[in-house]
């Protein structure tokens, strides 16, 4: 069974349960891998020698083995401990040219390509391989080239949650309009939920999961993700990938930064040595923290998401969903002409839910014609604050309505103005203590050449970390697909559970397939239910892909959910699934709730809800510190949550294995005798299969 476990604690609850085999492989990969040590404050090679130069290759000391530059192609090749070797990237996509003279550094060396104006530094840090590329002009290099290795196995991409896809998988192979990756390119900034990616070697996932050893991968860390983008081929019916850096100037994209570490090829590896990367930087949030700061987020615990319509959205909605059992929700309502009131909102919180509105400060239109109430905004915000690109013309809005305003305007304003500030204490005058601010933590970021307001895509990062860091020291604050960077100031996000892939988009756009904003009370895009087409269903939900990356990354810090245009009841054919993944990564379903849901689903979302509450509060606050597949078609698998603070085994397949049945869920807190267990297709609106 392959397994990655960050304690180094041989004994842990955790392990008890586990044969003897698989406790010894455990102990050895913990004991081994190198995010392991970092992750457990350890330094790694910081301290050993900067390594030796051979002609054009200088190597350095890495965790777990040595990496290899060749300075005059940027090649990367490693050795590990054990001997194996493997490459990392090949040779710089069409050429460097000839390197200036290596200068030696306390931690690697320094040189240049004069021919394509770049300085790179090579070193050292934490155990990890860091090269650093600046360019003294426009441009753009194409590298790492990445899975050319004869032996890569599988690539771990962050696609929402996170994907580990065989390298010769022929469905991935396809081209994009099948559904595959061949041929297509994604914006590590905009569109993967973390700025990585990696590759496991042959021999780290044999059968049944197991490498019956230690295996071999590779980690690739990006935080200079803004600018980057990673390419996909199929070359003889294998993936590879290859990520292009453009340098611009204006952009403030000069720079390139790339951190490699030798892993034991497990699936989550990536994601791990990415947690660690943000522990060591002081940059990894804790929602224990958030809850000492606002005590209103430990209502987070537990708790499933809704937005509400209708009869829902009121006092006795509320206490129609408190009399169902269900004793924790976040509650959410769009901004509408009919808000929830100051009587549902005191109902919410009695029942002791979270309640809050769905607000954007990013779109601005004609308030005369606002199509949206958080789209109107008051003296001449709109047009005045419009991003504006290089020819002058406004960045259109949502919908195609409007402009996208710009950061950068706002806060300028905002002392004087309070622009802000104003928009939030209308929002919540009703006594709301959560608040949904859709896109600000999502990868799409703009650059804005409007006089008084310019701003770089970083720049409308930072500001819009800025003012989420305002909003939530008062309320428990959320935002869309949160992006790594906003992970210290949100409490939940509503996205990064997705892995969105092209077509769904298309799907979304037809209304009389999908849905529409219609009627007010129940908008058909949200409350009509949809069956994927098979491409978009295996893409998106097939859980033989399906890794936690980001649960094993920002687990403990803050919530994440689904899209909350993908409720649980919009896709029939995924429920199934989507529960056992939700109880398996121990995070909450999204739902969209109104009258009649309530009456023909409520006793089923009491019945999850019920199940899961008592798992999130024992584990909401923890990091995930194993997931492993337990059979060899990937069916059955299971994570770990803390030092054996719960246990959950899922099983996906056609068949029971090892006395759980198809279809069913185990979980085990450390203090049960027995697993408690769910079978979600079982569950009937007049009660639950569910027991301990």
């Amino acid at each position: 069974m392959t397994s990655f476990t960050i304690s180094g604690d041989p004994n842990s609850p955790s392990r008890l349960h586990r044969s003897p085999r698989a406790r010894r492989t455990t102990r050895a990969l913990a004991a081994s891998l190198a995010l392991a040590s970092a992750a457990l404050g350890l330094s790694g090679c910081d301290s050993a020698a900067a390594g030796t130069l051979r002609g054009s290759k200088l190597e350095l000391p890495v965790a777990g083995g040595t990496a290899v530059v060749d300075t005059g192609t940027l090649a990367v090749s490693a050795r590990a401990g054990d001997g194996r070797r493997m490459v990392w990237s090949e040779a710089a996509g069409g050429g460097l040219g000839k390197p200036g003279p290596v200068t030696r550094t306390a931690d690697g060396a320094r040189w240049s390509y004069p021919a394509k104006g770049l300085a790179v530094t090579a070193g050292v840090e934490h155990g990890r391989l860091r090269i650093r590329l600046r360019s003294e002009r426009d441009g753009s290099v194409s590298w790492p080239v990445t899975g050319t290795d004869r032996a890569a196995s599988s690539v771990q991409l962050p696609r929402g949650e996170g994907l580990d896809i065989p390298v010769r998988d022929a469905f991935w192979n396809a081209g994009a309009e099948k559904g595959g990756l061949a041929g297509s390119s994604v914006d590590v900034g905009a569109e993967l939920a973390l700025p990585l990616w990696g590759y496991a070697l042959d021999g780290s996932q044999g059968a049944g999961g197991s490498s019956g050893g230690r295996g071999h991968g590779v980690s690739y860390l990006v935080p200079t993700d803004i600018g980057t983008s990673l390419r996909f081929a199929s070359v003889g019916g294998r993936l590879r990938s290859t990520a292009v850096h453009a340098f611009d100037g204006g952009e403030g994209t000069r720079e390139y930064d790339v951190s490699f570490a030798l892993t034991d090829g497990d699936p989550v590896a990536p994601a791990a040595d990415y947690r660690a990367y943000l522990a060591q930087r002081g940059q990894l949030g804790s929602l224990r923290r958030k809850i000492r700061q606002n005590p209103a987020n430990a209502k987070l615990l537990g708790a499933f998401h809704a937005y509400v319509w209708g009869e829902a959205r009121t006092a006795a909605g509320v206490d129609r969903l408190k009399r169902l059992g269900v004793d924790r929700m976040w509650l959410g309502y769009d901004s509408g002409p009919h808000p929830m009131d100051a009587a549902a909102v005191r109902a919410a919180k009695k029942a002791g839910y979270l309640v809050g509105p769905y607000d954007s400060f990013a779109n601005g239109q004609d308030p005369k014609t606002a199509d949206s109430p958080t789209s109107a905004w008051p003296d001449r915000v709109y047009p005045d604050f419009c991003i504006r690109k290089a020819d002058g013309t406004p960045e259109t809005g949502f919908g195609g309505r409007g402009c996208y305003l710009s950061s950068r305007a706002f806060e300028k304003a905002e002392p004087t103005k309070h622009y802000l500030a104003d928009r939030t204490r209308t929002m919540t005058a009703n006594g709301a203590d959560s608040y949904f601010l859709d896109v600000d933590a999502t990868g799409e970021v703009f650059r804005d050449h409007a006089a008084g307001h310019e701003m770089t895509k970083a720049g409308d990062r930072a500001d819009r970390l800025a003012r989420m860091r305002r909003l939530s020291r008062d309320f428990v604050l959320g935002s869309e697909s949160a992006q790594p960077w906003a992970n210290e100031v949100l409490a939940y996000d509503h996205g990064s559970g997705t892995p969105v892939a092209d077509g769904l988009w298309k799907l979304e756009r037809d209304k009389p397939t999908w849905g529409g904003y219609y009627p007010e009370n129940a908008p058909t895009a949200f409350f009509k239910p949809v069956r994927l087409p098979a491409g978009l269903a295996k893409a998106m939900y097939d859980p033989k892909y399906r890794v936690p990356l980001y649960e094993t990354a920002l687990h403990g810090s803050l919530v994440n959910a689904e899209r909350w245009e993908l409720s649980y009841e919009k896709l029939p054919a995924q429920k199934t699934t989507r529960a056992l993944l939700a109880m398996l990564y121990n995070t909450p379903l999204n739902y969209v709730l109104d009258g009649p849901s309530l009456t023909e689903h409520g006793a089923e979302l009491a019945a999850l809800q019920r199940y899961f509450a008592p798992l999130h509060r024992a584990a909401g606050t923890e990091r995930m510190t194993s997931f492993r597949w337990l059979t060899g078609d990937r069916s059955v698998q299971r994570t770990v949550f803390g030092d054996g603070a719960l246990t959950v085994t899922a099983n996906f397949g056609s068949t029971a294995h090892d006395g759980l049945p198809a279809g069913c869920v185990d979980a085990e807190l450390r203090t049960d005798a027995r697993p408690r267990r769910l079978c979600p297709a079982q569950l009937t609106p007049a009660g639950p299969a569910a027991s301990k």
